[in-house]
């Protein structure tokens, strides 16, 4: 029985793959539907899909056709190919805005989108496709089982996106040190950041390199600028301690405000 046993599995396995080529290089759509549904039942994501590939053009406009359309864009899903499911989710909703499966393929499509979304370093077209679609489903089906889950992927790109851009003004304030006027733009992006995310994770950060930009900026300014950004660099460091009194950058930002304080200090003492 041992040795009979895999011997019957292969002779299964042989005659599924034979029937499968079969019915792929057959002209006869119902057996490639019927061989393509069963292999979705089955888990078979990656043979359904290449029948349901053969068969969706013939079932355009035919009671069967949405059915074949949304099982062919997620078996794309279920295959992992993002791009393709997503393109075929926009499809199916186009064609079937009234199926009951369009609040399930308005997700699918979303997360089709959240899964190509790469590393926060890189460019990030597919997360804000990801998170336009995310919002419109989050608006549209406040209701639907998949709410908590498309709120969390939404939140999830949304921090991606926070942690890109405070990434960029850190970049600009360290270049900053070798070159003081980048300074200015590393001024101006975190401003942005904290005007543009008030509740993000990453304003505590934001708030506090700009203390260090701010700072560096007006200890190598000239005399005529340098009482202006000394005050504009020590209201920062107010900001800071205002919003996180006992912030995790307290200590770094204590010594920096006591160089500012140091310096107005002996600014005032000139004039």
């Amino acid at each position: 029985m041992r040795s009979i046993l895999p011997l019957f599995v292969v002779l299964v396995l042989v005659a599924s793959c034979s029937e499968y080529q079969k019915v792929l290089k057959n002209e006869d759509v119902k057996a490639k539907y019927d061989m393509a549904q069963k292999f979705y039942d089955e888990g078979d994501y990656k043979r359904a899909k290449r029948l349901f590939e053969q068969i969706a053009p013939k079932y355009v406009g035919r009671p069967q056709g949405e059915r074949v359309m949304f099982f062919f864009a997620d078996s794309y899903f279920k295959t992992k190919d993002y791009y393709l499911s997503g393109y075929q989710f926009e499809r199916f909703i186009k064609s079937y805005p009234r199926s009951d499966k369009i609040q399930e393929a308005s997700f699918l499509g979303a997360k089709s989108y959240y899964e190509l979304s790469p590393s926060y370093s890189l460019d990030q077209t597919d997360t804000n496709k990801a998170l336009a679609k995310l919002q419109t489903f989050i608006n549209t089906y406040p209701e639907s089982e998949f709410f908590e889950e498309a709120n969390a992927m939404a939140k999830e790109l949304t921090s991606k996106k926070e942690k890109k851009q405070i990434e960029i003004a850190k970049q600009f304030n360290k270049l900053g040190k070798f070159n003081y006027p980048i300074l200015v733009s590393a001024l101006t992006a975190l401003d942005n950041f904290v005007s543009d995310n008030p509740g993000s994770i990453y304003r505590e950060e934001a708030l506090y390199y700009r203390i260090e930009a701010a700072t560096s900026l007006a200890l190598n300014s000239t005399e005529n600028r340098k009482k202006e950004r000394l005050e504009d660099a020590m209201a920062s460091y107010n900001n800071l301690l205002r919003y996180f009194p006992d912030s995790q950058f307290k200590k770094k930002a204590d010594d920096l405000s006591e160089k500012i304080q140091k310096e107005l200090a002996a600014y005032s003492t000139s004039k």
